[in-house]
């Protein structure tokens, strides 16, 4: 019954509170990206969601668009601005996926939705982390975040998917503040996020 309803009404009801009690957070970190990013403070892209469902996810842009001289754009970490850097260490870049949360789109926890570009990459058991909606923050997240492999993070949605309880999103949720207030798992080696998912040859 809370797989498939009252994790939905719960998800709506904090999300929308999150967003009232966080509004002036919300005000102010728009007005700086808006200004460090030459008037583009968010950031879209299509994610697939439950059941590989496409959608649009928003995120504070913490990266600005410089190019180099052949046109191409610079590295993540040259194009990460100081207050996106600042966004990026405090998860604040994640704030804006409440409105994905209101929408349906999204959970507060579940697998984090990745690249479209991943979807045929996929081993059968690994397509199972689609079967529930993504989440802003989820299993894998509060397990090593960005500096565990693509297959232990893979392994660790797939738990979540069995395992889904009121319980278990409740551990998430907290331990969630556990790794944002330490910094924890951010970044994976030599990476400003993680290393893109080639397959699991």
């Amino acid at each position: 019954m809370y797989k498939y309803f009252f994790k939905r009404l719960l998800d709506f009801l904090s999300a929308l509170i999150g967003l009232l009690i966080l509004s002036p957070i919300f005000i102010v970190v728009t007005i700086g990206l808006f200004f460090a990013n030459s008037g583009k403070p968010f950031f879209f892209q299509s994610r697939p969601g439950r059941n590989e469902r496409i959608f649009k996810i928003i995120k504070f842009k913490t990266m600005n668009d410089k190019k180099a001289a052949d046109g191409s754009l610079l590295s993540d970490a040259e194009r990460l601005t100081t207050i996106g850097a600042f966004v990026r260490k405090t998860s604040l870049d994640e704030l804006p996926q409440l409105i994905n949360v209101l929408k349906g789109d999204m959970s507060l926890i579940g697998p984090r939705p990745l690249l479209i570009q991943y979807l045929p990459l996929y081993s059968q058991d690994q397509r199972r982390r689609h079967e529930v909606r993504p989440g802003i923050t989820g299993w894998a997240q509060v397990n090593g975040r960005n500096a565990i492999s693509w297959e232990k993070k893979f392994e660790l949605d797939v738990w979540y998917v069995d395992h889904v309880s009121f319980l278990i999103d409740l551990k998430v949720f907290f331990k969630t503040f556990k790794k944002v207030f330490k910094r924890e798992g951010i970044s994976a080696d030599g990476h400003v996020t993680i290393e893109p998912f080639n397959g699991n040859n």
